[in-house]
């Protein structure tokens, strides 16, 4: 059987919003698939729904916006309960640099500098609908949606952010290396273990949960 994801995730990057799409006899019992996968699945890895679509509907192809969810935990010292959730900041951060640098990122723009590996097809332009910055207490949280990412997009983004909001690099510095279709220009990929896909967009539908958090406690 084929099975089409919303979108592929690296190594140690989690999914709490993934969608897959598949063919399937159409007498298959598709209100008692969730449960009937559940019985199977490994423990870290559960199906919330599931319901019957159209022939031309595609998970990764249909999808009008995917959503991410990055953590970092700032503080002196790591946390042991969330070292597999969320990314280890020591130095101090300050989010208003970091909003004022992110601004930079949102729109339409030739991304080919926050890129790891190029595309073999489709170009390194993306469109960039909101990056928002929130923080609670030693908690900082970038939430980042748009129609697709290039390889290591999102964790180029935090890398970048986080030297800025370290001082180590000016907000504005991030137009420039937007300018300048460079990647060594940019920060570091960030760690995998802070990322998380949130959620997927489609017509009528969004995989993100409305009591989605992330992560679930500190």
């Amino acid at each position: 059987m084929k099975v089409t994801v919303a979108g592929r995730t690296d190594a140690g990057v989690h999914a709490a919003g993934q969608v897959i799409s598949f063919v399937a006899h159409d007498a298959f019992p598709v209100d008692k698939l969730s449960i009937a996968l559940n019985t199977s699945l490994p423990a870290d890895l559960s199906a919330r729904d599931a319901a019957r679509v159209g022939a031309d509907f595609s998970a990764r192809n249909s999808a009008r916006e995917r959503r991410y969810t990055y953590a970092v935990v700032n503080r002196r010292d790591p946390s042991a309960v969330l070292r597999r959730f969320a990314h280890h900041e020591h130095r101090t951060l300050d989010l208003e640099r970091m909003r004022e640098a992110a601004a930079h990122l949102i729109g339409e723009h030739d991304f080919v500098t926050f890129c790891g590996n190029l595309p073999e097809r489709g170009g390194t332009v993306r469109t960039v609908g909101a990056l928002d910055i929130e923080g609670s207490g030693d908690l900082v949280r970038f939430h980042v949606r748009a129609g697709g990412f290039l390889h290591h997009m999102v964790r180029i983004f935090i890398g970048t952010l986080l030297d800025v909001g370290a001082g180590k690099r000016a907000p504005r510095d991030v137009a420039a290396m937007l300018a300048a279709r460079d990647r060594r220009t940019a920060g570091p990929t960030a760690p995998p273990q802070g990322l998380v896909l949130a959620g997927v967009e489609y017509s009528g539908y969004s995989s993100t949960s409305p009591l989605f958090a992330w992560p679930p406690a500190r």
